[in-house]
């Protein structure tokens, strides 16, 4: 009888895979992935994860300390404000209200910028030219004062918060957009998909995005820090909506009035802040080295 000879097929991963594997190798990007994780369960699940609403004041419970402390009680786990609302449910519903807003805000700044990014970027001559010097003219302009200029016009409210922050980014996504499809249009892999009879719809989807991940990812985790700084700012200044409001930049503004009495009402909410721009940062590195191409 012959013998059978097994051959073992060498394993390949997916490029989806080898991005994965990559990622995971940074310990750091991976620590700032699973912290965004457990920010989106908050905002999900944040009714179930609470005791007291966040506007609930118990005035005899006014600044009580953290558990940690000496004084500290059980009840209120990260302790209260100078009206007695419990900090741990103002924080976890004020991960929606910082986080959650300036997610959104970057997901429809980017399909509406990356889309007009795009289309801009096929005009070419002297329209294309004046476009670029427009979007150089608009992106002089700071986002968070044009923000801010939007949100004095409309009056504060959260309403007027997404639509002044989204308006100050979609500039942003577009020129990026707008440059990188400008600097690979001309590249041959882009004349030959149109050789061989690919509209324009095609192009974008198959051949041009594969190639814009590294700018979209750096546009998209830039955006994202900014946009929760943006808030936190509105929301310091006071132009962020309700002053019951439990966004993070609030409640920092607010404990700032018991600066050294209550030290724990606004570092709590700073060190929110602080915790969620340096994951998004760090998840964003983690994301480029990966995506870079290995030599």
């Amino acid at each position: 009888m012959a013998n059978i000879k097994v051959y073992r097929e060498d394993y390949i991963p997916t490029p989806r895979q080898q991005l994965w594997n990559t990622f995971c190798e940074n310990y750091l990007a991976l620590g700032g992935l699973w912290f965004l994780i457990f920010l989106l369960i908050l905002i999900v699940f944040h009714p179930l994860l609470t005791s007291y609403a966040s506007d609930m004041q118990n005035i005899n419970a006014m600044l009580t300390p953290p558990l940690w402390s000496a004084s500290g009680q059980i009840e209120y786990i990260l302790g209260t404000d100078d009206l007695g609302r419990d900090l741990y449910s103002r924080l976890i519903e004020g991960s929606a209200l910082t986080f959650g807003y300036a997610l959104l805000i970057v997901l429809f700044s980017f399909a509406l910028g990356s889309t007009i990014g795009s289309l801009l970027a096929m005009i070419k001559g002297f329209k294309g030219n004046i476009l670029g010097h427009l979007l150089d003219t608009m992106l002089s302009i700071p986002s968070l004062l044009m923000a801010i200029l939007i949100v004095a016009m409309m009056g504060p409210s959260q309403k007027s918060v997404f639509i002044a922050i989204s308006l100050a980014m979609i500039p942003q996504f577009i020129f990026a957009i707008y440059n990188k499809v400008r600097t690979e249009i001309n590249k041959e892999y882009i004349v030959a998909a149109k050789l061989d009879g690919a509209n324009y719809r095609q192009i974008v989807v198959f051949v041009l995005l594969p190639n814009l991940w590294d700018t979209v990812i750096v546009q998209t985790t830039y955006s994202l820090s900014a946009a929760i700084l943006d808030i936190a700012t509105l929301g310091f200044l006071g132009l962020g909506g309700e002053a019951s409001s439990p966004e993070w930049g609030t409640m920092v503004a607010q404990g700032i009035d018991n600066l050294w009495t209550a030290s724990w009402s606004w570092i709590l909410p700073g060190l929110a802040i602080l915790l969620t721009v340096l994951a998004v940062n760090l998840v964003g590195d983690g994301l480029r080295s990966a995506l870079q191409p290995k030599g």
